[in-house]
């Protein structure tokens, strides 16, 4: 009987166990494309909406802005939370700083910090921070010493907009380390997107860089995983569907696209939390979190 009572209990102890463990995060997302129009209709027939005026120079700020050669940054699309990483220990955990003027969006630095704790929890944990946001003089000084191949003209670089960085692997190169494959599988599950994948060079413009990601926030990072899209395709994907719905993990989002000549009003749900990103050519996109 004491062994049978054993068992009994080292079985208990051993469910007790697996309840504890956290499930693995796998955002799955079913995407639905909408007729904006009749959404609109529904919007104004709805007492619990309530309406938002939307900017013009909201085009040029944002998440979701494109910045290639024909889209540079202006000065209003800086992040206006622009911080020193080496001044803030508590986002610099499990990676390294390859000096300590590294400077990112705080906001995108905290997204980043809890991605490099997951990649930890599954043994991949020789990260480091080699590049973040630079002024347009810096980029300008690079453009000069490295030239064209390796840089790009002040305004035109991703880096100058302080969402996107440089991480790579304490080490070897960022393509051959775990490190590497790490962010081109899980970083979509965090906000962030490879932002010159090596199938997508027709597309970007730009050779493949396995260690340049960008901070695009979600859902957006999931559904650009899900079709397959580098940042082109899917601010063009958006601007032809002009609205669709996106469930993940049980949460629900409507995104729409609003061409913006000049000011206008949009409609949304009360007490919904929504945010605005402009894609730096001719447009908003109105995410709202239902």
């Amino acid at each position: 009987m004491k062994k049978w009572g054993f068992l009994f209990l080292l079985l208990l102890c051993l469910g007790l166990t697996f309840v504890k463990i956290d499930p693995f995060f796998e955002p799955k997302v079913e995407i639905q494309n909408n007729d904006q129009n009749e959404n609109d209709k529904e919007g104004r027939r709805t007492s619990e909406n309530i309406q938002k005026e939307i900017e013009e120079e909201q085009i040029y700020q944002g998440n979701l802005l494109l910045v290639n050669s024909e889209y540079p940054v202006r000065p209003e699309s800086i992040k206006s939370d622009v911080i020193n990483l080496a001044a803030y220990n508590e986002l610099t955990k499990g990676y390294r700083l390859v000096n300590s003027e590294i400077y990112l969006s705080e906001d995108v630095a905290r997204e980043f910090s809890e991605m490099i704790a997951a990649a930890e929890k599954e043994g991949v944990r020789n990260f480091s921070i080699t590049s973040g946001f630079r002024g347009f003089e810096e980029q300008s000084v690079l453009y000069q010493e490295m030239g064209s191949d390796y840089a790009l003209p002040a305004g035109y670089s991703e880096h100058n907009l302080g969402l996107s960085l440089d991480v790579g692997s304490t080490q070897m190169k960022m393509a051959d380390a775990p490190e590497g494959k790490w962010v081109e599988e899980n970083a979509w599950k965090y906000g962030f997107i490879l932002r010159y994948p090596e199938d997508k060079t027709d597309i970007t413009g730009i050779q493949y860089e396995p260690w340049h990601i960008r901070f695009v926030g979600l859902p957006h990072s999931v559904i650009m995983k899900e079709k397959n899209f580098a940042l082109e395709e899917y601010l063009d994907y958006l601007k032809e569907e002009k609205q669709i719905s996106a469930s993940m993990n049980g949460e629900k989002y409507m995104i729409t696209y609003y061409p913006i000549t000049q000011n206008r009003t949009i409609s949304v749900q009360k007490n919904s939390y929504f945010e605005i990103s402009g894609n730096n050519i001719d447009g908003v996109i109105v995410t709202i979190h239902e």
